[in-house]
């Protein structure tokens, strides 16, 4: 429709005919007419007052971090960062690489594999078209690594936060975000020679990190799965009733076999057929020599092999000279499904001892098997790499580490600083800042104070604060003759260097 241009300034464009109004001087008209002004006025004072701004939901938002999760102090990380570099120390003692893989997979990945615990992956809304979850180990991502990239042989550790919408318990080390350690050993190899050398990698974890006595308990799923045969449960109930006896570490037997009845569906008969086999004593070769003795056990082909197995891998961890600390537990079971033959976990028995007044149960703090199965499931071609490992619980191992140090006032250093640069001179920040600068470039691990002129006395206390072991003074003296006063915080020796031979005195004395 043609328009012609304004006749005056804030004139309306009118269309040929005057049919129609353009909007803002329709707008006028109606304003103009008074019965409108008046409906105006009536619809303004019906319309809500703004409200003025007030911080009120601030004062209602409570700082805190989500359910499960934790901050952690440098004081604690000091601890953490420890108890790190003693399992990475292992596991590369042992030849193990380092993968990693993304913290959230494709939701199918993770379903299915988990057993009962399947209810605590924790799904992520969908943004892009693809349904995706928070990893909840680091066994399945493996597992879907090796079967991607068509790797068939690789000995590997992963160090990562997994999470689980689980009913957390901080105090005993239960997370809803957590980091695993774990160690695998992917590929076709003679049996139990990986399997013994992953017990003997949480063994040596465990002893370093000197947590008091523990034990390792050892299973086979094919040994459960013989005993549920013997016992007259039928296949589709096996990996719901390992579920069930893996909660005997727990709760009672009357608890275990109520929900194998009650929820779970076996017969009372058959429920206590069961409890005759995972209540027997724990023990080493004397009980596997029991259970190949036991008539109905003996016939079962599952059964003979787990036992066989069994039998194999205790001659290595005695060769190893660790089988004192290893347990054959016919109660434990590892709800996981993805388990196939042999299971174990750790736990630290933690007697009662001169820093702590009483023990608390923490639970297992590593534990892991046999998977042999598990990288099929994801291969086009169903091919199977067998495998094995151990998932250290760092948090667990952290929470009783974290109350020794307490309980011990135990002083922790929180930074790796080895010497303090400081001076008594006023004026003489360009001096020190050469001086630092020099000891960085060098590899030394050097602080200062951010003071123009900071008392001398107060550098000295910070290094006796923080930890620091040494101290490099430097005044007009020390600068005239081309030297540095180098001062042992621990016995206040004091000693000249030359300038030039500082930093390799620094290292001769941290090393002795």
């Amino acid at each position: 429709m043609n328009w012609l241009r304004p006749l005056a300034a804030g004139g309306c464009r009118v269309p040929f005919g005057g049919q129609h109004l353009a909007p803002s001087c329709a707008r006028r008209a109606f304003a103009a007419h008074p019965q409108n002004q008046v409906a105006e006025g009536v619809v303004k004072l019906q319309q809500p007052k703004a409200q003025p701004r007030t911080d009120e939901g601030k004062k209602n938002f409570i700082l805190k971090t989500p359910k499960g999760t934790r901050d952690y102090s440098p004081k604690q990380m000091a601890i953490r960062e420890r108890v790190f570099n003693t399992i990475i120390s292992c596991f590369k003692r042992h030849g193990a690489e380092v993968i990693d893989t993304p913290v959230f997979e494709l939701k199918e990945t993770l379903m299915g594999k988990y057993g009962e615990d399947s209810k605590l992956i924790y799904d992520l809304k969908d943004q892009g078209g693809e349904l995706l979850s928070l990893r909840y180990d680091l066994t399945v991502p493996f597992a879907r690594y090796l079967a991607m990239n068509k790797i068939t042989n690789i000995k590997r550790y992963h160090i990562a936060k997994v999470y689980r919408r689980d009913n957390p318990a901080m105090t005993r080390g239960r997370y809803r975000e957590f980091y695993q350690c774990d160690f695998d050993i992917a590929g076709h190899f003679d049996p139990m020679i990986p399997d013994a050398e992953c017990l003997k990698i949480v063994h040596e974890i465990l002893s370093m990190l000197q947590l008091g006595d523990f034990l390792i308990k050892v299973n086979d799923r094919r040994i459960l799965n013989g005993v549920f045969a013997v016992c007259g449960i039928p296949d589709s109930l096996f990996h719901s009733t390992c579920s069930t006896v893996d909660k005997l570490n727990k709760a009672t037997w009357e608890d275990v076999k109520n929900e194998m009845v009650g929820e779970k569906g076996l017969s009372p008969e058959a429920a206590d057929r069961i409890g005759e086999y995972v209540r027997l004593h724990a023990g080493g070769l004397g009980l596997i020599e029991q259970l190949v003795q036991d008539p109905k056990l003996s016939q079962n082909k599952l059964a003979r092999e787990g036992l066989g197995d069994m039998k194999l891998l205790f001659e290595y961890l005695t060769l190893f000279g660790i089988a004192d600390k290893i347990s054959f537990d016919l109660s434990l079971a590892r709800g996981l499904d993805y388990y196939t033959g042999v299971i174990y976990e750790a736990v630290v028995l933690q007697p009662q001892n001169a820093h702590r007044e009483e023990p608390a149960n923490m639970g297992s703090v590593a534990g892991g098997g046999r998977y042999d199965e598990l990288v099929g499931m994801f291969d086009p071609k169903g091919r199977k790499v067998p495998c094995v490992g151990v998932s250290i619980g760092i948090e667990r191992l952290f929470s009783i580490m974290e109350q020794e140090v307490e309980a011990s006032k135990e002083k922790i250093r929180t930074t790796e600083t080895q010497v303090l640069v400081a001076t008594p001179q006023k004026n003489f920040l360009d001096v020190k800042l050469k001086l630092i600068s020099e000891l960085w470039d060098s590899g030394i691990k050097a602080e200062m104070l951010y003071k123009k002129n900071p008392k001398l006395l107060n550098q000295l206390q910070y290094c006796e604060d923080t930890g620091i072991p040494l101290t490099a003074i430097i005044g007009e003296q020390e600068l005239k003759d081309g030297v540095v006063k180098l001062r042992v915080v621990a016995s206040r020796e004091e000693v000249n260097i030359p300038r030039e031979k500082l930093a390799e005195e620094i290292r001769r004395r941290l090393e002795s």
